[in-house]
């Protein structure tokens, strides 16, 4: 192992997935293949076997060595800690992370530094998100969702507020739109109802949510155009989706913020509201002459 892989070696599994995310392009295809299998499935690469996760993984055991040595470690099991580790951090409760947050201030001082970590935290998102923003991409996906006559929105957990805000402002600009979630569990028979000439507005983070995955895939199967926001290249959502998004969050404190997506889902809501008013307007006129 190189001087320069030891210096880049990642402490935790956010400088981890930073530095997969990376090298995603040049990734040789089946290190590339256990890359996403390892983003997608953490907890998986942190409890299984070599074998075991190779078999789920669809490659080799030397491939998970490879790959290991590739982002620098000494082999599988120094790759896996890092895994390990992410629980561990993920599992800590809320309580510790508001101890963090607060330790070293008392009163309305710390109150408004937590305050101002987060507008930090939301600048920072919105940042990167001006900077990396497809204009082609928000242009091919408000056409497409546009030309839907049922939006079908779903997102669970995390991104379940971005997903309630979008079926509100598109039901405000009459645009058809479902939310799917329901508390009698229908929600598979409500995604049944989506056809070709609808499309859905799928929204996933890490850990991605099984059912929103399992959901957008068998969606795309039946031709159901998928429209993705999402946090990286290797989420199962970028291969489900006709056109994706990637939006990464800054946290502050352990807890993320959801700015850019928010900002985004304005965009989007906006966008296909005033793509269907000129398309009426269009048809309109065209009535007109004839």
């Amino acid at each position: 192992m190189s001087e320069t892989a030891v210096a880049e070696l990642p402490r935790d599994f956010d400088g981890l997935r930073t530095l997969i995310l990376a090298q995603r392009e040049s990734l040789p295809k089946r290190i590339a293949q256990i890359a996403a299998y390892a983003l997608d499935n953490p907890d998986e690469i942190a409890f299984g076997t070599a074998a075991s996760i190779a078999v789920s993984a669809g490659v080799q055991p030397s491939t998970l060595i490879r790959f290991a040595q590739h982002l620098g470690f000494d082999g599988f099991t120094s790759l896996q800690a890092v895994f390990r580790e992410r629980l561990r951090e993920r599992n800590s409760s809320y309580e510790e992370r508001l101890n963090t947050l607060r330790a070293g201030e008392s009163g309305v001082a710390r109150n408004h530094r937590i305050f101002d970590g987060f507008l930090t935290a939301s600048r920072k998102s919105l940042d990167v998100m001006s900077r990396a923003l497809d204009d082609a991409a928000l242009d091919r996906a408000i056409a497409t969702l546009a030309e839907a006559e049922t939006i079908y929105i779903l997102a669970r957990r995390r991104s379940f507020p971005v997903a309630s805000y979008l079926a509100y402002a598109l039901g405000k600009l009459e645009v058809r739109n479902q939310l799917v979630e329901s508390a009698a569990g229908l929600s598979p028979e409500i995604i049944s109802f989506a056809t070709p000439k609808d499309a859905a507005l799928v929204i996933s983070f890490s850990p991605y949510t099984p059912t929103t995955i399992e959901d957008a895939r068998g969606l795309a199967e039946r031709g159901v155009p998928v429209v993705a926001i999402t946090d990286s290249a290797f989420s199962p959502l970028a291969s489900v989706a006709q056109t994706w998004f990637e939006v990464a969050e800054a946290d502050f404190g352990g807890f993320r913020t959801l700015s850019s997506t928010m900002a985004l889902a304005m965009a989007l809501a906006v966008g296909i509201g005033d793509a269907r008013r000129a398309g009426r307007n269009r048809r309109r006129r065209s009535r007109e002459q004839e």
